[in-house]
């Protein structure tokens, strides 16, 4: 089970973007679909997977937007395929770098698609993967390789790969362009830029993570809001480089999942109170006890 999950906020259109993204993919496959009543309501939740890559989707309104500080970077074997992952995935959207040859890839280019969300592609050779990529700008910036040292610290099975740096003589000399590190097993890439962005991040991408037990909720929770993260509501937290995340215990989606629809809905009603999650506070709200949160 994949410890660590992208996870997309859509105002209304996840179930468009789900279809558009699976069929691009030789693995693409939608897994998961929660549906606000029958089978032709809208899509409340839903999950997806792309290259080798789980993805969490939600409809929940127009407050947040994709910004390109997180991206997906996908890996393609030829000319043909990074071209057709393009034209489909640029249509309605913008091009940020064009596809085209640089110094460091035969063919690569960056877009944001029809709902805004970023990718780059890369022709490589290798078969298609898709792999979270954070960027680290305006106040962010100088802070990748602290941040991939506070993450790889932080979840079990983790490290740092390899870190490249813009060279001597280069405006950002010194300062992470590429850096290959896993979290839990699963790959990741950062880099910064001291280049003037208009952006930051947002909430709009946020990473869940599925936690065994209290223990495990509290110990993620703990170190991504020290020195300078920001708790926020119903397990979700900002890390101190603006990062979203969110810290679920497994038990949350069980109780909430349950047929007993009352149960569940004062379970739902507790975690709505909560920062931090609870797991005794979310067992009492589910026998209909008097309900505690942290």
């Amino acid at each position: 089970m994949q410890k660590i999950t992208p996870f997309l906020w859509f105002d209304d259109n996840a179930e468009e973007a789900m279809n558009l993204y699976t069929s691009l993919f030789r693995d693409g496959e939608i897994t998961s679909v929660n549906r606000i009543g029958g089978d032709d309501a809208a899509v409340l939740t839903g999950s997806f997977r792309i290259g080798g890559l789980d993805i969490s989707v939600m409809n929940a309104g127009p407050q947040f937007t994709f910004t390109p500080s997180v991206s997906f970077y996908v890996t393609c074997e030829s000319t043909e395929e990074v071209e057709r992952l393009w034209n489909a995935l640029v249509e309605g959207g913008g091009v940020m770098m064009p596809l085209q040859q640089y110094p460091f890839a035969e063919r690569f280019g960056w877009l944001a698609d029809r709902f805004g969300l970023s990718w780059q592609l890369i022709q490589d050779g290798s078969p298609p993967s898709v792999t979270p990529f954070l960027m680290y700008v305006g106040d962010q910036f100088g802070r990748a390789e602290e941040a991939m040292r506070l993450y790889t610290s932080v979840f079990p099975d983790s490290g740092i790969d390899a870190v490249a740096y813009y060279e001597e003589g280069q405006p950002d000399a010194g300062k992470v362009v590429h850096g290959k590190f896993r979290l839990a097993g699963q790959p990741f890439i950062a880099m910064e830029s001291g280049l003037e962005h208009q952006f930051t991040f947002s909430e709009a991408n946020s990473f869940f993570v599925a936690c065994e037990s209290q223990e495990e909720v509290d110990r993620y929770w703990n170190a991504l809001v020290a020195d300078g993260g920001e708790e926020s509501m119903c397990g979700w937290l900002k890390d101190p480089f603006g990062v979203s995340w969110q810290i679920i215990p497994n038990r949350l989606m069980e109780l909430m999942g349950d047929e007993d629809r009352e149960k569940a809905g004062r379970v739902q009603q507790a975690m709505f109170q909560m920062r931090k999650i609870d797991v005794a506070a979310l067992e009492e709200a589910y026998s209909g006890s008097e309900v505690t949160s942290s």
